[in-house]
Order: structure tokens, then C-alpha cells, then sequence
């Protein structure tokens, strides 16, 4: 089996320096990378002798959106090096690169994954993979863990549907594996989103006798926007309508290649009903976390996601939480976003009563004064009062940004100069699915080495609260041709600022994509002369020359760049730093009019000489 591609981890903000350390510390001896702490993308670039495009390109795809100035931890970089075959060795670390330990304040600003970072000197374990099911409405994803667990949750589900998220552990031999299984309806795709963002590994259950439908490609798409590997479970081949061969090739129109046909994607065939290859699909999830190589520091304190929350009538609020790493403790200080707590009691997935929960545990958690949100990250302080400083922080954070919105196209020009990536994330609507092919080709047609369109989701139908869900989490733009919004959708994407755009006529909005992109690409600079004064005579001062002279074209402006020409030929440049006519400072003197051009003292400057106003011209660039 082909192993998968490890997650570049956006870079830890103590780990990115507001100027990147020089490269000169980077070598590269017979193919053997040796890197600083911290590099930018450009010296990278160089190092490896790659167009900087190919270290930006699997940086976007990844979400880390860096320039080529910009500084990249030795981690990314090492991942990126790697997958361009260098070996990549560590050098001594110098005392500089040492970075400072985070103070409680600090904690609340830094990124999700800087929660999950493990100290460099921590012992690691091994732990279980964390993975979640997904798939179709009534492809049998709840009853293929029903046969996996051996409960019966299946059958006391509303309508055959899952209702909520549930985790349940699940061994084989020694090992043990943590299943999430998350709605298959479409109502339920927050919770479905929730589920591939915490998940290790993602198993998308596809029924032999139905094939590949929305929503399938739709749990792919959570699933590959969480950067995670995909196992395909083809449900149901005891079925006599059973037709793999069909599905496999769905799966491919959809661009998940499975390894019969050559691709990276394992798929297993099972059957929930008769318990047929139900092992080999633990032994699968099993080879593909060795692949993924999981481990996590069990001595630290815990750190992990919420999965459902709600009100209980005997215990109140209640959490099931996901600990990803350290151990969760009875009587631990429990921060969730702006709510902290004690921990009172943990309970496992079977109800039982336990004291603690290691990584890759399912729990359920009571002690916390509110219903947290699902999705969110949970922490544990060391106190009390370090608690109470997160949980105020977040707070402030949470009401500083309440009217941040989501992206527009207005706003994606002033995204890019301030670094964000050149990629316009998108999310493709149509009436029919013969459209689609026809969008996506115009749209291919005008991506450069500079800008790209990141198309996530490209489906038939109406614009849904599933793509609204979507976009809203992957700052996306919503594109419709020939389609409608339901009303929820649209009640959502005026809640949640996301930007949907509804088109007729396919060239209108490829001329609206091709706008937006070109407004990413930077301007061609060029220099043009603006304007030319003759000397007339000198008037030397201390530290620094007056050039009296007569403006023959154009006009002077005081600050703009100055070409001394004399016969023809350039003998000095230099900056205006003062421009007079009479007695006075002006700051511009025109055509026909005299003026004193003030210019440094050590630029040799004759009466005659020609001073040429130097300007810059920026030219929009086209694709």
C-alpha cells in the first residue's frame, strides 16, 4: 500500500520570527538537508535549487499560506524537502533557537494545532488512531460499527438515521482503535465536519448496490479538507444487485483512485449484515496507523476536542470529548473557548465510571458550568486561576472578531498583500452535472504559477446549508450556475457572511473569476521619466547641494529619484531631499516654472547638467 501524505502543520507562531533567520546556516551536502530553525520560503527555494512555486503550491494545499519572504518552522520545511527527495538532517540547535516557553497569556493567540504540539523533550507513546465513518444516508455506516462493537445502536435510531456523533472504542488483538461515527443525512453536516477534523484516518462507506451519491463525495471533501487518509468500505457485496466494479468507477469520476486501479486509496469489501471482511478492514485502519506513525505525550496535560455537548437533567452539562494528547484527570481545571471548569466526573463510551483518559480516549465530561460548543478545542491549566485567565482571554477574543465575516471577493485583493495565499478557495453549484465540466475547464484555463482557484466541492444541485457549512469553514465563495439557494441557505449565508454569487451565463462568471485572480497577481513595475530640469547655476551648501534650475518637461516632485545626465550619458543618481522656488518648501514645481532642486553633497552636479525626474508606473497584469 502507498503511504500517505503526512500534514504539513501550519507553523507555530513562536516559531515564526517577525524577520526570517538567514539561510546560512542551511546546507545541503550529497542530497542531505540540514536546516536552521526557522527559513524563509525564498532561501528555501534557492537551497534546493526548485522554482519557489513548488514549495508555495503544497504549502497552500496543506493551509499554510506563507510568501516568499516569509519564515517557515524547520518541520515544514523538513516535510516539504522531504517530498522533494532530500534526507533532511537536524544540526545542533543553537541557543537562539530555543523558543520561549508560552505564558498563559500567550496561549489563547496561538492556532489549534499549537495546542496539539508536543514538547521536543517529551516522551512520546504510541496511540490509537482516532477514526471516523462517513458516508451516504443508508449506506449502513451505523451498522457496519454496530457489527464492529457488536451493540445494536442502529436499530433505536430515528428513521434508520444517526442522530448525533458517538465514539466508541473497538479492539483488535491488543490494539485498540477510537470510531467516531457521524451523520450520514445532509441535515447533520456540521456534526459530520466536526468528526473529519478531529479523525486520524477517515472511512467513507460507499454500498455496493447503491454507489457513489452527494453525499459521499461530500464526506470526501470534509475528509480531504482535513488533510486526512481515506479508507473506502464497500458496504453491503452480499447483496445480489452488488456491483463493485460500477462503484470503483464512481469513485475514480470522483477522483478517489483506489489501489486496484492504481491509486493510494485501499478499499475493503465488507458486509455489516454477515460480518464478511469486517477484518480486514481493522487490520487496514490498523497498517495505515503505522503508516501515519500516531503518538502523543500521555504525561502532559490534556488537550482535545469536544464532540457533542447538551444539558442533563440529573448531572447538567455534559461534554463527550475526544483527549488527542496528555491524560484528562478527575479534578482537572477544563478550559473550552470562554467556559472553564472542574472536572467532576468522567465517564467511557459503556458508561462506565473512570479517573482518567489517556490520548485517543472518548470520554464524557460533567463539571463545566455551560454546554460547551461542539467542535471546540478543550484544555486542562495547572490551576484555578490560569483557567480562569484562558477562558477570559478567549472571551475577549471571541467578542473582538464577532464581526470579522468571511470572504468576498472585494476583499480577496487585500487578503493577499497582507500575505494570506493567492488562492481563491470555491465551491461550485449547478442544475445539472454536465455544467460542471465545462465551469471547471474555464476556470482551470486561467490558474498560474502565482494564483490558483482551490475548487473544494463541485456537485449538481441547489446551493444547500451543507455548501454554505462548508464554505463558511473553508473561507470559500459559493458559485452557482443556472441554480438556486434554498431558503436555509440563504438564512445561513447572510448570518454567516459567506459570499454567494448565482450566474446565467458561464462566461460572466469566468470573467468574475478571471477579475478576481488577475486582482492577485502583483503589478508590473516599471520606471518612467516624469519629468527633466536643466541647471542653471550652484549654490554649494553644508552637506549638501543646490542645483537652481528651469523645469524643460513634465514636473519635479520633492522625494522622487533623480537621474543626473550630462551629454547623454548618466553620471550619478540620487533622492530630491528639498525642493524651494523662491523662498519657499514646495512640494512640486511644474513646466516652464525655476526652482532650487536641493541634492547630496557627494554627487558632482555642473551647470548644463540634465536632471531627470525618475517616477514608477505600476501595470495591471493579465493572465
Amino acid at each position: 500500500m502507498t503511504k500517505q501524505r503526512k500534514s504539513i502543520r501550519p507553523p507555530r507562531p513562536d516559531r515564526l520570527p517577525p524577520e526570517p533567520k538567514p539561510a546560512r546556516v542551511a546546507q545541503v551536502h550529497d542530497g542531505i538537508l540540514e536546516l536552521p530553525a526557522s527559513i524563509a520560503v525564498g532561501d528555501l527555494a534557492t537551497l534546493l535549487k526548485v522554482n519557489p512555486a513548488d514549495i508555495i503550491n503544497p504549502l497552500i494545499r496543506s493551509g499554510v499560506f506563507a510568501t516568499m519572504n516569509q519564515g517557515i518552522d524547520r518541520e515544514t520545511a523538513s516535510l516539504i524537502a522531504t517530498e522533494l527527495g532530500f534526507t533532511v538532517k537536524e544540526p545542533e540547535p543553537d541557543e537562539d533557537e530555543v523558543a520561549p516557553e508560552a505564558t498563559p497569556e500567550a496561549v489563547p493567540a496561538a492556532t489549534k494545532t499549537e495546542f496539539f504540539s508536543e514538547d521536543p523533550g517529551a516522551t512520546l507513546i504510541s496511540r490509537a488512531p482516532i477514526v471516523t465513518v462517513m458516508g451516504h444516508v443508508d449506506h449502513g455506516k451505523t451498522s457496519l460499527l454496530d457489527a464492529l462493537r457488536k451493540t445494536s445502536v442502529a436499530e433505536g435510531e430515528r428513521g434508520g438515521i444517526t442522530q448525533h456523533l458517538g465514539a466508541s472504542q473497538v479492539q483488535r488483538g491488543d490494539r485498540s482503535i477510537l470510531f467516531l461515527d457521524t451523520p450520514g443525512h445532509e441535515a447533520f453536516t456540521a456534526m459530520r465536519a466536526r468528526g473529519a477534523r478531529v479523525t486520524d484516518i477517515a472511512i467513507v462507506v460507499v454500498a455496493a448496490d447503491d454507489g457513489v451519491m452527494p453525499q459521499t463525495k461530500e464526506a470526501i471533501s470534509h475528509a480531504r479538507a482535513a488533510n486526512v487518509p481515506i479508507i473506502i468500505a464497500l458496504n453491503k457485496i452480499d447483496k445480489p444487485d452488488a456491483n463493485p466494479d460500477r462503484v470503483k468507477t464512481e469513485l475514480a469520476e470522483s477522483n478517489v483512485v483506489i489501489e486496484d486501479y492504481g491509486g493510494d486509496v485501499p478499499l475493503v469489501a465488507v458486509s455489516a449484515r454477515t460480518g464478511a471482511g469486517l477484518d480486514d478492514l481493522l487490520d487496514m485502519v490498523l497498517l495505515v496507523a503505522d503508516l501515519g506513525d500516531y503518538k502523543a505525550d500521555a504525561a502532559r496535560l490534556a488537550v482535545g476536542t469536544v464532540i457533542e455537548a447538551q444539558r442533563d437533567k440529573g448531572r447538567g452539562p455534559i461534554a463527550t470529548v475526544i483527549v488527542q494528547t496528555g491524560t484528562l484527570r478527575v479534578g482537572d481545571h477544563m478550559v473550552v473557548g470562554a467556559i472553564s471548569g472542574k472536572v467532576r466526573s468522567l465517564e467511557s463510551t459503556d458508561g462506565g465510571r473512570i479517573k482518567l483518559a489517556g490520548p485517543s480516549t472518548a470520554v464524557v465530561v460533567s463539571g463545566l458550568p455551560e454546554v460547551p460548543v461542539s467542535g471546540e478545542i478543550f484544555r486542562t491549566a495547572v490551576d484555578e486561576k490560569e483557567a480562569r485567565s484562558w477562558s477570559e482571554a478567549a472571551a475577549d477574543a471571541t467578542s473582538a472578531g464577532r464581526d470579522s465575516g468571511h470572504a468576498t471577493m472585494e476583499d480577496l485583493y487585500k487578503r493577499i498583500q497582507s500575505g494570506a495565499g493567492k488562492e481563491v478557495r470555491v465551491i461550485l453549484k449547478s442544475d445539472v452535472a454536465g455544467s460542471l465540466g465545462a465551469i471547471e475547464h474555464q476556470l482551470e484555463k486561467m490558474q498560474s504559477d502565482e494564483v490558483r482557484i482551490n475548487v473544494l466541492l463541485s456537485a449538481a444541485g441547489e446551493v444547500t446549508e451543507n455548501d454554505i457549512l462548508l464554505a463558511s469553514a473553508s473561507d470559500a465563495i459559493v458559485l452557482g450556475f443556472t441554480t438556486t439557494l434554498t431558503p436555509g441557505a440563504r438564512r445561513m449565508a447572510e448570518t454567516n457572511k459567506v459570499d454567494v454569487r448565482l450566474y446565467e451565463i458561464i462566461y460572466e462568471l469566468a470573467d468574475d473569476m478571471k477579475a478576481a485572480l488577475e486582482g492577485m497577481l502583483d503589478p508590473e513595475k516599471s520606471e518612467v521619466v516624469e519629468g527633466r530640469a536643466e541647471v542653471k547655476q550652484l549654490f554649494p551648501g553644508k552637506g549638501f547641494v543646490i542645483a537652481g534650475s528651469i523645469i524643460r518637461e513634465g514636473r519635479v516632485t520633492r522625494g522622487a529619484k533623480v537621474r543626473v545626465m550630462r551629454g547623454g550619458n548618466l553620471v550619478a543618481t540620487d533622492v530630491i531631499e528639498s525642493l524651494r522656488r523662491f523662498r519657499d518648501d514646495v512640494r512640486e514645481v511644474k513646466e516652464g516654472q525655476e526652482c532650487g532642486i536641493g541634492l547630496g553633497a557627494s554627487v558632482t552636479v555642473l551647470e548644463g547638467d540634465i536632471l531627470e525626474i525618475i517616477g514608477e508606473k505600476s501595470t495591471r497584469r493579465t493572465l
